[in-house]
């Protein structure tokens, strides 16, 4: 069978049918474990309920202890046990930590960093993603467990390289500067193209030949920002090539399994919207903090964001934590219900699998403090207890498998953005891409509404609110399809230093913000950013939500153009100019925030922005920190209701549903969720004799 007679979507199925329902399980490492062990986790992973383990991740310098010198017995073993006892295999290509040996005879392959710094072997991730001689011996690592796993009982996904990029995100080796230059040749097709992106005759940077060239390495001053901006979008191509390379050396191979590598929940590096689309099923690594408070809130940004990065197909939660983790300055356990509240959260808003990293706790090694599913105490304790009931919990919904989402409030990010936010010489370093985003999401999360986070080259035809929080990088096109979205009835809300600068870090002329000023009504003459700490007065204008509190962060001298003003600043020199305001376009309405409101202001904007659209809540009704979600198949929905409170609390339901973590599946009229509870609800047709 060709790779061309199988789709993404037929692989996927696959895997779907092979697990039967939610996949369950985590990272596997038998190797650190002697075979007492290894016999026992095999019969708590079956009394956990777990369907599915990621496998041998780091297992390179077991199975090709020399150049080309392979050896799969070891593997062999634990793979014809998994299989014995019902379990997949998420099987690893390995490749994300090379051996010593590799390194040894090939030190030209190790990173370096802008100040020239050689990194070492003796962690992991230790390759310049551009060097020729990683990338073959990758290959041929791939190629050779495809051929002698192809028909393996235990095989049912390939796992390629792992969280790429968190190590080594950029690499300025000669190396890397020449596939640098290749890739600018391949981009700008003339230098004097690149000379006009890049603004080169600003400091007399201007090149005669792309061999002059050079990575942003450590200089006198501050690099060119278009250069570092294509630095970045050129190391996420070379991270994606790493990962091309693999994949299509095991389609080759094996044409029906699908393939996945798995992303980490708030990481700046990899672009996951050019990355999904590469892959058969996307899959994250999420790691809430439970010393924070909303930590909930940020995880449910990166849930949203890989769906619409994915195109709103289902996802795999690959890790978390099942307590600690054991790389923050301060690792908080998870209390008793947390991990299953952050877990059916992961499902809610669209994870076909849960796992962690990982399923035995490590005696020794740089993650030896990092809980597991089996924790140093051992099976008899809380933290497995808890593994186990949720592995048997989420066995009881299969139907949830395969099930999506649809929101009518599209929230705009693109890491391209991000990247050229965060460079230096800015108005402010104090405004960060997240912070942003979460400041916009949170008030949508507050009042109950669901949200995609999506690219802004995503059709917005099928929205009717959308979101810009600062999102200072934004193309001609890009900033056309959004007035042609609030021209035809659509509603937006931006809010400041959005619309700056076009693809190449050049600022849009004529007033900020750029190609935004006539769907807004707005014309920004300048930047006041406020300073540490500084307090933004606010009050409110005519008709417009009164700010409990000043703003921060951020003000812009806004000069009308059709616009009328839902804020005001206030002070010396800031009386009564706008803070936010608010534009007819065409059918639709668009409102700007000019400043950083504080959190009730924001939400008060926000809901003006969803009555505007006529967007509901998905459950109305809902006590604060409670938070509902609907996944659709095909005839029925599941509502997934979460209390993310320490307190219990009372939801009334429009209509009766089956509630389908009980044994009988009743129907049920109303809620009463205990602290950190969780219900999973069912439309009224669903069958009751699971």
């Amino acid at each position: 069978m060709s790779t061309s007679e199988v789709s993404p979507a037929q692989r996927v199925h696959r895997l779907r049918d092979r697990l039967g329902g939610l996949g369950f399980g985590g990272d596997y490492n038998p190797e650190q474990w002697d075979d007492a062990t290894r016999a026992e986790d095999l019969r708590l992973m079956r009394e956990a309920g777990v369907t599915l383990v990621n496998l041998a991740v780091f297992g390179w310098g077991r199975v090709e202890p020399a150049r080309d010198a392979y050896d799969f017995r070891y593997f062999d073993t634990v793979m014809d046990d998994l299989a014995a006892h019902g379990i997949a295999a998420d099987l690893a290509t390995m490749t994300a930590s090379p051996p010593a040996w590799l390194a040894t005879e090939h030190p030209e392959m190790l990173p370096v960093t802008a100040d020239g710094t050689v990194l070492s072997p003796g962690g992991r991730q230790h390759f310049c993603p551009s060097s020729p001689v990683y990338r073959d011996r990758a290959v041929k690592l791939a190629e050779a467990l495809a051929a002698h796993y192809a028909d393996h009982p235990a095989l049912a996904m390939w796992h390629v390289g792992n969280e790429y990029g968190i190590h080594v995100a950029e690499c300025f080796c000669d190396v890397s500067a020449a596939d640098f230059r290749r890739w600018l040749a391949d981009r700008y097709g003339s230098v004097d193209k690149l000379n006009d992106a890049w603004s080169t005759d600003f400091w007399s940077q201007r090149y005669t030949g792309f061999a002059q060239i050079l990575p942003p390495r450590v200089a006198p001053t501050y690099p060119n920002p278009a250069q570092q901006l294509d630095f970045k979008r050129f190391s996420n191509d070379a991270l994606l090539t790493c990962f091309r390379l693999e994949r299509d050396a095991l389609r080759r191979i094996t044409p029906d399994v699908p393939v996945t590598t798995n992303f980490l929940a708030g990481h700046k590096t990899v672009d996951w919207y050019a990355w999904a689309p590469e892959m058969d099923v996307a899959a994250l690594d999420s790691y809430p903090d439970p010393h924070g408070p909303h930590e909930h809130i940020a995880a449910a940004i990166a849930y949203d964001a890989l769906r619409g990065a994915t195109g709103g197909a289902p996802w795999l939660l690959t890790e978390q934590a099942p307590s600690a983790v054991n790389w923050r300055a301060r690792n908080a356990g998870k209390a008793p219900g947390r991990m299953r509240l952050w877990s059916w959260q992961a499902v809610a808003q669209g994870a076909d699998a849960v796992m962690y990293f990982q399923w035995r706790q490590s005696r020794g090694g740089a993650e030896k403090f990092h809980s597991g599913m089996v924790p140093h105490a051992g099976a008899d304790s809380r933290v497995y207890r808890e593994v186990r009931a949720l592995g048997r919990e989420l066995a009881r919904v299969p139907e949830l498998a395969g099930t999506e989402s649809s929101n009518d409030v599209a929230v705009l990010f693109d890491w391209n953005a991000w990247w050229a936010l965060e460079l230096d010489s800015h108005p402010s370093d104090a405004v960060r891409a997240l912070e942003r985003l979460f400041d916009h999401y949170a008030p949508l999360f507050d009042l109950g509404v669901g949200v995609d986070v999506v690219h802004p080259s995503a059709d917005l035809t099928g929205y009717r609110l959308v979101v810009l929080p600062s999102l200072y990088l934004l193309s001609e096109d890009h900033a056309a399809r959004i007035a042609d979205f609030v021209a035809a009835g659509g509603t937006l809300l931006a809010s400041f230093f959005t619309g700056i600068v076009d693809e190449h870090d050049r600022v849009h002329l004529g007033g900020y913000p750029g190609p935004l000023r006539d769907v807004l009504g707005i014309r920004v003459e300048e930047f006041w950013p406020a300073a540490d700490g500084e307090p933004v007065p606010l009050r409110a204008a005519p008709g417009g939500p009164e700010p409990a509190e000043p703003g921060s962060l951020w003000r812009e001298d806004v000069g009308l153009a059709g616009a009328v003003p839902e804020l005001l600043f206030t002070g010396p020199d800031w009386d009564d100019r706008p803070a936010a305001t608010v534009h007819a376009h065409g059918r639709g309405t668009a409102r700007y925030v000019a400043t950083r409101p504080d959190p009730a202001a924001m939400r008060d904007l926000t809901r003006r922005a969803l009555a505007d659209a006529g967007v509901d809540p998905v459950l109305p009704g809902l006590p604060p920190g409670v938070q509902a979600v609907v996944r659709r198949g095909d005839g029925y929905d599941v509502l997934i209701v979460l209390n993310h409170t320490e307190e219990p609390v009372t939801v009334t339901l429009p209509a009766e549903r089956r509630d389908l973590l009980a044994a009988d599946r009743p129907l049920v009229a109303g809620l009463t969720l205990e602290p950190r509870g969780v219900a999973v609800l069912g439309t009224t047709g669903m069958a009751a004799d699971r």
